[in-house]
């Protein structure tokens, strides 16, 4: 792994990915032979929230500097890249699941453009911007891939956010070097309680599948996620582009969940009820219309949002991103399942 600076700046560095990406830069990527050395001496420097405990980023590395602020406050985007000059900033700050939907543009649009201001004030030299599946919505039919072609056809206000990020993004490219990562549904450790309890309704034959289960979801491995990032750090070509960053093929819901319930009775000694709460298609449907009416007058409910998505496909190709940057997505589904339930089990989460 080699940089043209000794050091990085991470936003959201607390988050599930955050973290994830920090560890990969102190210590390198293991399943990756060309990521496996992190650089000598780099020094990561870490944005967080106000109120936030610092202790999990600083028993990484004492080469970790934690800055404390909020990317929606300009001033706090200022310190956070003052003395950054040459540096790489990863974005990895975003709102998926708010209180209100106009947070979703406070802090995927407001906060990434105050950063990337800043950041350009400072002299940054590349910033690799964390976006989502969402700006491209859902796929137009079951067998479809998106590409890095695919038009914008974003989902509800998340998605509308994100868009509009990465056309923010795109309107500062003379300016300094940016590379947009779109990643969809992530898993493995450092997970949040939202994932456990993925897991938990998995054993207890609560895990919704709505319609026939057949429908395709792209996922990808945290350390898949991390490799594309470090990936569009240190790759020259990258500059300017946009990659889909996932596992090498999505799968089946049904998939999905009978894969970790395998993993959580063989492996993991869990007695599973082997159901699964079966709903119709229609009841996507209907959570999408109610979903889309509460976001017309600002309000945002997450089981709602969620229900909503589970009969649709969402899946892409990472066929570019292995062209152009050399992205192998080593882990697939079974493995990082299970290295995202040992983590459970080695944190004293219950599953």
């Amino acid at each position: 792994m080699k940089f043209q600076t000794n050091q990085v700046i991470v936003t959201g560095a607390l988050g599930w990915l955050g973290v994830s990406l920090v560890q990969a830069l102190i210590k390198g990527l293991p399943d990756h032979v060309k990521l496996k050395e992190p650089p000598a001496g780099l020094r990561v420097r870490c944005l967080i929230l106000p109120g936030q405990d610092a202790a999990p980023l600083k028993k990484i590395s004492d080469r970790i500097e934690v800055i404390t602020g909020d990317i929606r406050h300009p001033p706090d985007c200022e310190s956070l890249c003052e003395g950054a000059k040459g540096s790489i900033l990863f974005h990895a700050a975003g709102i998926i699941h708010p209180c209100n939907v106009a947070e979703f543009y406070q802090v995927n649009l407001d906060g990434t453009t105050h950063l990337l201001d800043a950041a350009i004030r400072a002299g940054v030299r590349r910033a690799v911007m964390v976006s989502s599946n969402s700006p491209c919505g859902c796929n137009p039919h079951p067998d479809h891939l998106f590409d890095e072609l695919s038009p914008y056809r974003p989902y509800l206000h998340y998605g509308r956010s994100k868009m509009r990020m990465e056309l923010a993004v795109k309107q500062r490219q003379e300016h300094i070097e940016t590379v947009i990562i779109r990643p969809p549904w992530f898993y493995g450790p450092n997970q949040p309680p939202r994932q456990t309890l993925f897991f938990q309704m998995i054993r207890d034959g609560k895990a919704p599948i709505v319609g026939n289960g057949r429908n395709l979801r792209s996922m990808s491995y945290i350390d898949n996620l991390c490799q594309g990032l470090l990936l569009a750090a240190t790759v020259e070509r990258a500059n300017g582009h946009t990659y889909w960053i996932a596992d090498k093929r999505p799968y089946s819901m049904n998939e999905i969940v009978d894969t970790v319930e395998r993993l959580l009775e063989n492996e993991f000694g869990q007695k599973c009820a082997h159901k699964r709460m079966r709903l119709p298609g229609l009841a996507s449907e209907v959570a999408f219309a109610v979903d889309a009416t509460l976001q017309t007058f600002g309000i945002y409910h997450q089981k709602i949002h969620v229900l909503s998505e589970m009969n649709k496909t969402i899946a892409c190709s990472v066929a570019k991103a292995e062209i152009e940057l050399g992205y192998r997505p080593v882990v697939e589904l079974e493995e990082g399942m299970r290295r995202s339930l040992a983590w459970c089990v080695a944190q004293g989460v219950k599953i």
